[in-house]
């Protein structure tokens, strides 16, 4: 069963009621737990990136995510802030990522364009940068929501799944084994939304 990792931060009803629609069993998981059965992860997040990964940490759930992630390889999906939790670190604070897939989370303010303006937010366009699973039926004219002020930048090229553009290039989606993450929201994508939660349930 899919799990959705609520640790006080994201539209978990949302991510709820989509999975609803598409007749796919999902449940939450506050405690380690509500962890038993996991089959599949779901990281939400929003706001800033030090009080996500201290929410996390306080929820007691951070050890065995470990050991589900990095060790059953248990296949796990992060979204906005969820998907920075996954760096190794972000300028935008001090705390540690959870380091799952290497590269950091930097700020579009760092670009130097006075007239970008930031947040970033509303629709754009997204470009797979490979035949992903992810994006299957997505690889023409999908589009999907977006609210954030920083991006995803991968160690590794061959990890970033997808790009937008937003005074540059960035990596939208990242993906490293059994790890993913989207910068953007697919609960507020509608049927791009849909697709790629449906798309996550069949990898």
């Amino acid at each position: 069963m899919i799990k959705i990792i609520d640790y006080g931060l994201g539209n978990i009803l949302a991510f709820q009621n989509m999975y609803k629609r598409l007749n796919v069993p999902v449940g939450l998981a506050k405690t380690v737990d509500d962890l038993e059965g996991a089959t599949r992860l779901i990281l939400p997040g929003v706001g800033a990136f030090d009080h996500a990964m201290e929410e996390l940490e306080r929820s007691g759930m951070r050890s065995r995510l470990d050991d589900l992630v990095l060790g059953k390889k248990i296949p796990v999906l992060g979204i906005c802030v969820g998907m920075q939790m996954l760096a190794e670190r972000s300028d935008e604070g001090a705390r540690a990522g959870l380091g799952w897939i290497r590269g950091e989370v930097k700020g579009f303010k760092g670009l130097n364009q006075p007239d970008l303006l930031l947040p970033h937010m509303g629709w754009n366009d997204v470009h797979p940068a490979a035949d992903h699973r992810l994006f299957t039926h997505l690889t023409t004219d999908a589009r999907f929501y977006f609210l954030h002020s920083f991006y995803f930048e991968c160690s590794d090229p061959a990890h970033v799944a997808a790009v937008s553009r937003y005074g540059k290039e960035f990596s939208c989606a990242v993906s490293a084994g059994n790890i993913h993450g989207v910068q953007f929201h697919p609960e507020k994508s509608h049927h791009f939304g849909a697709q790629l939660l449906k798309n996550f349930s069949e990898l």
